[in-house]
């Protein structure tokens, strides 16, 4: 199959999947008086937010690459401002605040559409990095200069730069085939969350050992286990989407898996460090944008460099 056959099939199996999980719910809200229960309901909303979701995907795939990247230089804009709205700041922050909406979105997301590797892998982690606190020492506010300029650096970190590393999986390959890099981030995103929903799934079935009690009640160390098992059975049945084997296609699945878990247990030790449960109320069922994206934040540019290194054009 070409890679756009290959695209076709995969969201014609996750169309199929999201309409068996939305007759499921339907039946399950039917059973009882108050619509099924909270968990049915909350199944419920999770399933109507994703059919919004892999529409957005599919049209941007359609489209072609230029809207992948406009879409996901607007998740970046708003996962940093939920950050930013939990994250106390002062009018001292102004202009770095204004720079890293305004400038480092733009620019970092340009440099994946321009190709520009060398840059993008740097221009954060090292330009930004340096320029945000100058920028803020104009603002002439020295109260809590550290705490604040770390929160802020932080951010567009996790923000900006790690997740643009899912869309910049298009410009690895580009003498490849077109759709390839396409079908390196839907295998990503794939692997991602349904890890996430098999381990919640996993997690109210079997769940008996809390995985980190302070940090995040509703994870257990079988619904890590047993979910992330599960997602990276299903990741070594996609190998055929990608350039790996099978058994690179487990390895692989598996680093996206585990990365992705420390992601969502170290975003969940932020929320509560600043005394929230969620990062915003943006997608039903789901929180806020970060709460969606948490785990891609960590496994986004783990699985791009592996990828580099292991499967070279």
């Amino acid at each position: 199959m070409s890679p756009q056959q290959k695209i076709i099939t995969v969201f014609g199996g996750i169309v199929g999947l999201l309409l068996v999980a939305s007759i499921v719910g339907w039946l399950l809200s039917r059973r009882g008086a108050d619509g099924g229960g909270a968990t049915v309901r909350n199944l419920n909303a999770r399933v109507r937010a994703w059919w919004g979701m892999v529409a957005v995907l599919a049209a941007c795939f359609a489209i072609g690459p230029a809207a992948t990247l406009v879409v996901f230089a607007f998740i970046s804009f708003f996962a940093l401002r939920e950050f930013i709205t939990l994250t106390p700041t002062r009018a001292g922050d102004h202009l770095p605040l204004v720079a890293a909406f305004y400038l480092l979105i733009p620019l970092q997301y340009w440099l994946i559409h321009d190709q520009w590797y060398g840059l993008f892998a740097i221009f954060i982690p090292v330009y930004a990095f340096l320029a945000l606190p100058v920028l803020a020492v104009f603002g002439g506010d020295t109260t809590d200069f550290l705490e604040r300029s770390t929160k802020i650096q932080w951010g567009v970190m996790i923000a900006i730069y790690c997740i643009s590393h899912a869309p910049a999986l298009m410009i690895l390959h580009p003498d490849a085939p077109a759709g390839t890099g396409q079908l390196l981030l839907l295998y990503l995103m794939l692997v991602v969350q349904i890890s996430d929903v098999l381990q919640y799934v996993f997690g109210k079935l079997f769940g008996r050992r809390k995985l980190a009690p302070l940090v995040s009640p509703s994870k257990t160390v079988e619904g890590l286990v047993g979910g992330g098992l599960a997602a990276v059975g299903i990741g070594t049945a996609l190998w055929w989407m990608t350039p790996f084997t099978p058994l690179q296609a487990a390895g692989m699945s598996a680093v996206i898996v585990l990365a992705g878990a420390c992601g969502g247990l170290a975003l969940s030790a932020v929320k509560r460090s600043l005394g929230a449960k969620d990062w915003g109320r943006m997608i039903e069922g789901h929180g806020g944008m970060m709460d969606r994206m948490d785990s891609v934040v960590f496994a986004a540019p783990v699985f791009f460099h592996f990828t580099r290194y292991w499967f070279p054009a």
